[in-house]
């Protein structure tokens, strides 16, 4: 490692270390570190897929805290692990054969993409409070929900950003009202997801790993130490933090992309 490659490391470290403390609090993380990986340089490929792997540690931490919710969901809900799987590797496996010169186009839109589920995140979460969930308690919802969670997984195999809130609504599909027990299984989702991704990553050669392991101490560390400090500025501040940042990055990536390439 050189001395030019040090200064490289901390940022992806600080970009992972911010981005756990935004997950823990409001979600939507992946939009900072995402943009700072391509900022230091990487390609738009090498960083999603780094990206994906340094962040991924964080969602272990996520399951843990959220062991006691876990124990309490329906165990049908379990079964949204198999297209999350399938999904999640199918995605990855689109990514790869993605040319980096087309994927680097496709950025800016995924990113306002996943801004603007963001933006719509409390909205979809007050509405899935009122569902009635008898309503949506046969095997007809279930099998609809495995599809839809096939759709939410190959995206976030692909990109990630913005999966958290799509998975609530799948989740919804399903009767589930209680916040803490669907924030519980869309952590168990997403670790399925971008683990299986992260693995299929590795093995096609596309992970910086230094950078990953550099992120994977930020993103752990951030989220247990600066966890505190984000509650207490507030989700709201926070979140529009997490906005803001979204739509500057689109707005950067849109010039760079097609006015200076």
């Amino acid at each position: 490692m050189t001395a030019f490659d040090i200064p490289h490391l901390l940022g992806a470290f600080g970009a992972a270390f911010l981005a756990g403390a935004i997950n823990s609090v409001a979600g939507g993380g992946t939009m900072i570190s995402f943009p700072v990986l391509v900022a230091l340089g990487l390609n738009p490929v090498v960083a999603n897929a780094t990206n994906t792997v340094g962040i991924w540690p964080g969602s272990l931490g996520s399951i843990w805290g959220f062991r006691k919710e876990l124990g309490q969901v329906n165990r049908r809900m379990f079964w949204l692990l198999v297209p999350a799987l399938i999904g999640g590797l199918t995605g990855a496996m689109l990514l790869r054969v993605t040319p980096p010169k087309t994927f680097e186009v496709m950025v800016p839109w995924l990113i306002i993409f996943a801004t603007l589920m963001f933006m719509i995140q409390a909205n979809v979460q007050q509405r899935l409070k009122s569902v009635e969930a008898a309503r949506h308690a046969g095997p007809k919802w279930l099998t609809l929900a495995m599809v839809a969670q096939m759709g939410v997984a190959i995206y976030g195999g692909y990109f990630g950003a913005g999966m958290s809130i799509m998975a609530l609504s799948v989740l919804g599909l399903l009767g589930m009202t209680d916040m803490l027990e669907m924030s519980a299984t869309t952590s168990l989702l997403a670790c399925a997801i971008n683990g299986t991704a992260g693995i299929l990553f590795a093995c096609a050669g596309l992970v910086a790993w230094p950078y990953a392991l550099a992120m994977t101490v930020g993103s752990l560390s951030g989220g247990y130490g600066a966890a505190g400090i984000a509650r207490k500025i507030g989700k709201v501040a926070v979140r529009r933090f997490v906005i803001f940042v979204g739509l500057s990055i689109t707005l950067i990536m849109f010039v760079r992309v097609f006015f200076l390439n």
